[in-house]
């Protein structure tokens, strides 16, 4: 099926009046963080390199990437005509860049790095949803809820390659879940504090400061079932039940911890 492009969207539907200043912040970082896709394939072409059929599909998965990126640009140009996408990527790309050189998996093996897509791809179809489910401004919500589509079909590409190189590997599962453990700690590092700091910071780069400032607003929008299917996700990316009494406590805990990041945001932003 052929996937879809910029010109399938109805960008004259447009609404400015139901743009949400705190989800227009979030979409400008997210444009950046999916912009990088090219660099991520050069990335894993590297690590895979004797492999051309995962070659081949990390290259259609970075250009569909990119792709996202350029929607979420063009609509935050339509919400703030100020807004230089090329610009704001210049200066992503300076501060932040993928370990291009690397030759071996910074996650220990070929079977912990398709672990780890797997954990961006729950975490980035998880995050479109909500955004999706939260906006009420119709070209952002058409374009989210592709873009979500794509991501989870992504997670289903890297699951596929994940199992086949589980059989060669033999990754335990205490392996699998350091990996993804390690992955999801690093939702707090540079890539999203960055892309945030170059697409709405201002002064000198803070990383703490700006990933709270965009965990802040992009948490605010996740719901109870978002994270419910997030945590199954990342559960049947380890080897784990997805739908279990402990997925249920983890789904609770996880929620638990989102909110309370948002309400430390608006409790720094009250003083």
């Amino acid at each position: 099926m052929k996937h879809w492009t910029l010109d399938d969207i109805a960008w004259e539907k447009f609404d400015p009046s139901k743009v949400d200043p705190d989800m227009l912040s979030v979409v400008k970082a997210a444009s950046m963080v999916e912009s990088n896709g090219g660099d991520y394939a050069v990335y894993l072409c590297n690590v895979f390199p004797d492999d051309p059929e995962f070659q081949d599909a990390a290259r259609e998965w970075a250009g569909e990437e990119v792709q996202h990126g350029q929607a979420l640009g063009r609509w935050a140009r339509l919400a703030d005509p100020a807004f230089d996408y090329d610009a704001a990527l210049a200066r992503f790309t300076e501060g932040f860049r993928v370990p291009l050189a690397a030759t071996n998996s910074v996650r220990g093996s070929r079977t912990g790095e398709l672990v780890a897509r797997c954990i961006v791809e729950t975490g980035t179809s998880s995050y479109y949803t909500a955004l999706a489910d939260a906006t009420d401004e119709p070209v952002l919500k058409d374009v989210c809820r592709r873009i979500a589509a794509d991501e989870l079909r992504h997670y289903k590409l890297f699951y596929i390659h994940m199992k086949r190189y589980l059989g060669r590997e033999r990754l335990s599962f205490w392996g699998r879940l350091r990996v993804a453990l390690g992955r999801l700690a690093e939702a707090g590092d540079d890539e999203l504090a960055y892309a945030y700091f170059a697409t709405n910071g201002t002064g000198v780069y803070d990383r703490k400061r700006n990933s709270r400032a965009y965990a802040g607003r992009a948490y605010s929008f996740y719901r109870p079932r978002h994270v419910e299917r997030a945590v199954g996700m990342v559960l049947k990316a380890v080897g784990a039940n997805p739908n279990g009494r402990l997925a249920r406590v983890l789904s609770a805990l996880a929620y638990r911890f989102m909110q309370s990041r948002v309400k430390r945001r608006a409790a720094e932003a009250a003083s």
